[in-house]
């Protein structure tokens, strides 16, 4: 499977209209959101657990990772990655003005494990990300957005590639 992009052209200078504009591709999410039942019903068709107990599981880690980080700990999944928080503030003058009502809003971080960050230049198979120019997979085209591949995208077979079409039994 590929990640889809898109091309968007964005102005050299966004101030003014005259100028150049080069192109970037913009990975676009496709079809809706994974939720925590579709995984739990994967995981239950890969493993001998029950879909319930998964579910189970996986609502109580989001409550135990929630209550950790608002515990002020940081929470490290190993072969996946590190979450935490930040805040966002308004500064002030005085040491003694400073107080959590200047915190204005607390975001969660994460940073990947080196196990799960996409890499565009792995020799294994599973490993490297491939990209699919949306676009061009809509114009018939082979779409596969110069990710450094040879376009092939798995499966099985012989011959040219040519004639798709055409029954090999006959």
């Amino acid at each position: 499977m590929a990640v889809p992009f898109k091309k968007v052209g964005y102005r050299k200078d966004p101030k003014d209209k005259d100028s150049a504009v080069t192109f970037h591709p913009r990975l676009v999410t496709m079809g809706q959101t994974v939720t925590l039942d579709s995984i739990a019903y994967e995981m239950k068709e890969k493993s001998s657990l029950s879909y319930g107990d998964i579910k189970s599981v996986l609502t109580n880690f989001v409550e135990t990772m929630r209550t950790s980080l608002y515990n002020g700990h940081s929470v490290n999944i190993q072969e996946f990655g590190v979450f935490s928080l930040s805040a966002r503030s308004s500064g002030v003058d005085e040491v003694k003005d400073c107080s959590a009502k200047n915190i204005r809003s607390v975001k969660i971080n994460f940073r990947a494990s080196s196990s799960v960050k996409p890499n565009l230049a792995s020799t294994r198979a599973g490993d490297k990300i491939e990209f699919l120019d949306i676009q061009a997979a809509l114009d018939g085209e082979n779409g596969n957005g110069g990710s450094g591949s040879d376009g092939n995208q798995g499966g099985s077979g012989s011959g040219s590639g040519e004639d798709q079409n055409e029954n090999p039994l006959g």
